[in-house]
C-alpha cells in the first residue's frame, strides 16, 4: 500500500492512503529507524511511503520513496545535524513582516538559499501591509525591488483586509505549499483566512518584546477546499543546509552566481581574491551587503560541517 505522511508528532505519524483517501495512525518498524542519517527525524510530513496494515488498522511504514526536495532547520539537539521540516513541496511561502514582529533580511536570505539548494520554488509574501505607514510601505517596496531584481517572486498581502488573498489562493491552488515566517508574522492567521474551519491556533504578539509565541508544536498537512494542501509547521528559528560544500554556496545566491563569471579566477570564492567582480559589485551596490553577509555565514557553516 502507498500513501503520504500528513502528520508527524515525533512519536507517531498519520498516513493518507493514496488509493482510497483513508487516514491511518502509523508507526515505523524498528529496523527502519536504524537507517543511517544526519537528520534527527527519519520521516517528515509530505513524504511518500509504502505501508502495511495489521491488527486494529495500525499502519506500519516499511519504505520511504525518494524525496524531490525538502527543507530543514537546525536541530535543537546539538548531537544531531538537522531536522526535516517538510518534504515534496511545490511552493514555499516566506512571510515577511516589517514590524510586529520585525523580520530580518538575513532570515529571509537563508530561507531563499535553502530553497535554491534543495530545488524548491519560493514566494516572498509581505504581510500586514494594512498596518504600515506610507514611509514604511516605501521601505517594503524597496525591499521588493531588491528581490525582484535578483529574480524572486513577491506579493503584498494582508490577512485582515484580504489584500491580494484571491491572487495568493490561485498561486497555492492544487499545490503542496508551506508557509514560513517568524512567530507572530501571521502564518496561522493567513491559513485561517483562506479556510476558517481549519481553526489553526493563533497567538497575540507579546507586548514586551514584540515577538510572537509559537503555537504549532508538530507538523501537519491540511487540505484546502479549493484544491491542494498546506503543511503547518512549528516555528523555525533558523534554516540549515547539510552536505553542502563552501564552494557550492555561491550557486544558491543567483546574483553572485551570475557575477562570478566576471571574476579573474574561475575558482574565486569572493572573499579577498584580487579582481573579484562580486566584491566590486558589493562596493557599487549592485549586490546587497545583507545578502553577502548571509553568504559569508553559510560559507563558515559549510566549512565547520566539513571539519566535523
Amino acid at each position: 500500500m502507498k500513501g503520504r505522511i500528513t502528520k508527524s508528532t515525533g512519536s507517531w505519524y498519520q498516513v493518507l492512503d493514496s488509493d482510497n483517501g483513508t487516514f491511518y495512525e502509523a508507526r515505523i518498524r524498528g529496523k527502519f529507524k536504524l537507517i543511517k542519517t544526519r537528520l534527527t527525524n527519519p520521516l517528515a510530513v509530505g513524504d511518500l511511503v509504502e505501508f502495511s496494515l495489521e491488527q486494529d488498522d495500525v499502519a506500519w511504514i516499511t519504505k520511504i520513496e525518494p524525496r524531490k526536495n525538502y527543507l530543514i532547520r537546525k536541530s535543537v539537539n546539538l548531537s544531531k545535524e538537522a531536522h526535516i521540516i517538510a518534504s515534496n513541496i511545490d511552493l514555499a511561502c516566506f512571510i515577511y513582516t516589517l514590524k510586529h514582529p520585525e523580520t530580518s533580511l538575513g532570515f529571509l536570505d537563508r530561507f531563499l538559499a535553502c530553497c535554491e539548494a534543495y530545488n524548491i520554488k519560493p514566494l516572498i509574501l509581505f504581510n500586514k501591509m494594512d498596518v504600515l505607514s506610507e514611509d514604511e510601505k516605501e521601505i517594503v517596496e524597496n525591499i521588493e525591488d531588491l528581490y525582484h531584481h535578483i529574480g524572486y517572486e513577491t506579493l503584498e498581502i494582508s490577512s485582515y483586509s484580504k489584500m491580494n488573498l484571491d491572487t495568493l489562493q490561485e498561486m497555492v491552488k492544487d499545490k503542496i505549499s508551506v508557509f514560513f515566517g517568524h512567530s507572530g508574522s501571521g502564518k496561522s492567521t493567513l491559513v485561517n483566512a483562506f479556510q476558517p474551519d481549519l481553526n489553526i491556533k493563533t497567538a497575540e504578539i507579546s507586548g514586551t518584546h514584540l515577538k510572537g509565541k509559537h503555537t504549532t508544536t508538530f507538523a501537519q498537512m491540511h487540505f484546502w477546499h479549493f484544491g491542494g494542501s498546506v503543511i503547518d509547521t512549528p516555528g523555525v528559528r533558523e534554516f540549515a543546509m547539510i552536505d553542502v560544500t563552501k564552494e557550492e554556496i555561491q550557486h544558491y545566491f543567483p546574483e553572485i552566481f551570475r557575477k562570478r563569471k566576471e571574476c579573474k579566477f574561475h575558482n574565486c570564492l569572493h572573499l579577498n581574491e584580487p579582481k573579484c567582480a562580486v566584491l566590486a559589485a558589493i562596493e557599487t551596490g549592485e549586490i546587497e551587503e545583507t545578502r553577502y553577509s548571509t553568504y559569508l555565514k553559510l560559507m563558515e557553516e559549510a566549512e565547520e560541517n566539513a571539519e566535523n
